[in-house]
C-alpha cells in the first residue's frame, strides 16, 4: 500500500489547525522593555517637620514619564517571574508655597521582583488573534531624589536637595498582542500602580530673616500611576502552525475511483479535552462515511504534546479519545465497533523538546479499518 496515511495526516492537519497569531503561554527566558506616561499623586510634607512659619505642604506634580526593562522566566502554565529595573521622573508645579524651576524634579530608580500570570484565551476569538491579558504583583527598593524644590513662607524658605531609599510595591495589569511574523515577539500595553507606603525624611535647609537651620522634611507616602507601551520577546518559541487549507481529505487507495476518507485527525487546545466546533464536524463526517464502507473496527487514538509529565499526558490523551468516541456513538457508530487507545506523548506528529506546546501533537486520530 502506498504511503497514503502520511499524506492523509498532513492534509487533515492543515485543515484542522487554525492560523493567526495564536496566544501561547511563555515557556523559558524572555526579555521586556517599555515606556510611557507617569502620573504622581500629591505628596504631603508633614507640618511638624518644617519650620513653624511654613507648616504642612501638599506637593502637586505634573505628568512625567517612566521606563521599565525586565528579564524573566515563564513556566509554560501561565505563571512567570521577572526582575525589573525602572525609572520615573516628574516635575512639581510651582504654586504657593512651592517654588519650582524647570530643573526641579523628583526622580526614581527602582529594582523590583514581580510574579505574573498570563490568562489563557485558547478557544476564544481573543486567543485566536494572539491577545493575552495578564496580572502581576511586585515588590522591591526605590531610590528617590528630590532636587531644586523650594518651600517658602514669604519671609524664609526651605530648600530640598536630597535622596532617600524606600520599599516599593506594585500591581500590574497588562495586555500582550503576539506578532505572528516573529514567533516570541509581542507588543504590550500596561498599567502599573507603584506605592511607597512608608514615610521618608529628606534632609533640607531653612533660610529665614532671623534664623537658619537644617531640618528633616517628612514626606507621607508616595503613589504613582504609569501607562506603558512596550515589547516583549520570549526565546525558544516554536513557529506558528501552518495555514489551513480548506480541502476535502481523500485516500489514494484507488486512483480510478476515489474512496471515502478512512482516516481523520482532530486537534485540541492546550491541556483541554473538549471538542471544538470544527472537531464535531469532522467526527460527523467520519460517522457518516463509516456507513458507506465495509469495516471491521474503528480505531480512536488519543495523543498529547510534551508539556507535563508522561503520566499526566497519558490520562489527557485518554480523555480526548473518550470524548471523540462518545461523539461517534452519538452520531450513530456502534459502540462495540470502536477501539480506544491512549498513546500519551509517545508518538508526536512533530518532534519537539520536552515542555514545548506543539498544537499538531494535541490530537485524536480516527481510523476506519
Amino acid at each position: 500500500m502506498m504511503n497514503y496515511k502520511g499524506a492523509l495526516l498532513t492534509a487533515t492537519m492543515l485543515l484542522a489547525v487554525p492560523q493567526l497569531a495564536q496566544a501561547q503561554n511563555i515557556s523559558g527566558v524572555y526579555f521586556g522593555a517599555g515606556g510611557g506616561l507617569n502620573f504622581m499623586e500629591d505628596q504631603h510634607i508633614k507640618a511638624n517637620s518644617l519650620p513653624p512659619p511654613v507648616g504642612g505642604v501638599a506637593m502637586v506634580f505634573q505628568p512625567g514619564w517612566g521606563a521599565v526593562a525586565s528579564v524573566g522566566y515563564g513556566f509554560g502554565n501561565g505563571f512567570r517571574m521577572e526582575l525589573e529595573g525602572n525609572y520615573r521622573t516628574n516635575h512639581p508645579r510651582s504654586q504657593f508655597p512651592v517654588s519650582a524651576s524647570s530643573s526641579s524634579a523628583e526622580e526614581k530608580y527602582g529594582a523590583m521582583f514581580n510574579v505574573l500570570y498570563d490568562f489563557d484565551l485558547s478557544g476564544t476569538s481573543g486567543g485566536a488573534y494572539g491577545i493575552s491579558p495578564y496580572l502581576g504583583l511586585g515588590g522591591g527598593l526605590m531610590h528617590n531624589t528630590w532636587s531644586g524644590i523650594t518651600i517658602q513662607d514669604g519671609l524664609g524658605k526651605v530648600r530640598i536637595n536630597n535622596s532617600q531609599n524606600g520599599m516599593a510595591f506594585q500591581g500590574i495589569a497588562g495586555l500582550a498582542y503576539n506578532i505572528a511574523e516573529v514567533p516570541g515577539l509581542a507588543v504590550t500595553l500596561e498599567y502599573r500602580l507603584v506605592d511607597e507606603p512608608f514615610n521618608r525624611n529628606y534632609a533640607s535647609f531653612y533660610t529665614g530673616p532671623t534664623r537658619t537651620g537644617a531640618y528633616n522634611s517628612k514626606v507621607l507616602g508616595d503613589i504613582n500611576h504609569s501607562a506603558l507601551i512596550g515589547l516583549r520577546y520570549a526565546l525558544f518559541t516554536p513557529p506558528a502552525a501552518p495555514a489551513p487549507v480548506a480541502a476535502p481529505v481523500m485516500s489514494a487507495v484507488n486512483t480510478a475511483t476515489p474512496a471515502p476518507s478512512r482516516s481523520y485527525l482532530l486537534f485540541f487546545d492546550w491541556d483541554r479535552a473538549d471538542l471544538s466546533v470544527r472537531a464535531t464536524q469532522i467526527i460527523a463526517d467520519a460517522a457518516s462515511n463509516a456507513t458507506k464502507v465495509q469495516y471491521t473496527k474503528i480505531d480512536v487514538e488519543g495523543h498529547a504534546d510534551l508539556t507535563g509529565s508522561h503520566a499526566y499526558n497519558q490520562g489527557l490523551s485518554l480523555r480526548r479519545a473518550n470524548a471523540v468516541a462518545q461523539k461517534l456513538v452519538q452520531d450513530g457508530v456502534p459502540e462495540k465497533a470502536i477501539v480506544i487507545t491512549a498513546l500519551g506523548d509517545t508518538q508526536p506528529l512533530v518532534p519537539t523538546a520536552p515542555g514545548v506546546r506543539e498544537p499538531q501533537n494535541r490530537r485524536v486520530e480516527i481510523v476506519i479499518r
